[in-house]
């Protein structure tokens, strides 16, 4: 559990996790199959989310994919909520589109725009300002994307306004111990800020209580992949997304500071020859509560009926 915490959520005093430039990250992820390499590391922790939300007892109508990349976590709701409606959305057109199901393409225009029963549909669009009405959503998944948005006091609000009471947040993020050991080889190129400072699992909860969320819960696990060349680990790190800092250096590396950059690298070596990245996982899930007032600011009050005995 973790304390409340007033996070300023208007236009002039926007809590900002770092300075990220979404039109940056729209064009990060506009090339699917330059993503699809680090998939593994996404599937890996789809599979803990998973194991995490099989103890929570929910039968959602309406899924929500927040940040669906191509979709393979689609898939998965589907086959755990095989009555459900799974929405994916994405802010990148392109990973939208490679996301959506095959079988979506013969569909006319007035059944894409109606929503589907039971099935997967997919669109674009920011998973911070939602394209959907209040109270329509019984689950928001999302998986390693909320890293991704510079305020995500912003986006916890807008998913606990599309959630229905008692609807389930469930989310996986980068924490700030991940790519330590890339952060500090480039540390020693330059003072450029080439890795994203992602933020304390203990802010986050501070900010979903902040949002209107109950019973937040996080936890954090660390994993470690190992690389035999520094060429392999450079590549999953763009695979996973590249540098979205709107206060990154402008112009390339030149090829004195990308030796410097191996070098660098090459010292963090194991006694056992391979190279490591460090991630630093968060997992968060949390509900979407009954209201206290009403619309009026009224207050509610709810009473248990007693039990005969």
């Amino acid at each position: 559990m973790v304390s409340p915490q007033s996070i300023p959520t208007s236009d002039s005093n926007a809590h900002l996790s770092a300075p990220i430039d979404l039109a940056r990250v729209r064009r990060l992820f506009a090339r699917p199959h330059l993503i699809a390499p680090a998939d593994f590391l996404r599937r890996e922790i789809a599979g803990r989310m998973r194991e995490r939300l099989a103890l929570v007892k929910i039968l959602p109508k309406q899924v929500l994919d927040a940040g669906c990349g191509a979709g393979a976590d689609l898939a998965l709701l589907q086959k755990d909520y095989p009555a459900a409606q799974v929405l994916g959305l994405d802010a990148a057109p392109a990973m939208a589109a490679a996301a959506r199901p095959a079988s979506s393409t013969g569909k006319s225009l007035l059944k894409r725009l109606l929503p589907a029963k039971a099935g997967i549909d997919v669109l674009a669009g920011d998973f911070g300002a939602l394209p959907f009405g209040p109270d329509s959503i019984d689950l928001v998944w999302s998986n390693l994307a909320l890293h991704w948005h510079p305020q995500p006091d912003r986006v916890f609000a807008e998913w606990r306004r599309v959630l229905r009471v008692d609807g389930v947040l469930m989310f996986s993020n980068f924490g700030p111990d991940s790519l330590r050991e890339l952060r500090a080889a480039f540390a020693e190129v330059d003072a450029c800020a080439h890795v994203l400072p992602f933020i304390d699992m203990h802010d986050f909860g501070d900010q979903l209580v902040a949002a209107g969320f109950s019973t937040p819960v996080m936890d954090m696990e660390v994993i470690t992949v190992t690389y035999d060349t520094a060429q392999a680990l450079l590549a999953d790190v763009r695979a996973l997304g590249g540098n979205p800092l709107a206060t990154r250096s402008r112009g390339l590396m030149g090829r004195a500071a990308g030796m410097r950059l191996q070098a660098a690298l090459e010292r963090g070596r194991r006694a056992d020859g391979k190279l490591v990245l460090t991630f630093e996982v968060l997992y968060g899930h949390a509900f979407r509560p009954a209201p206290r007032v009403t619309a009026a600011g009224e207050a509610i009050v709810r009473f248990q009926p007693r039990r005969p005995g």
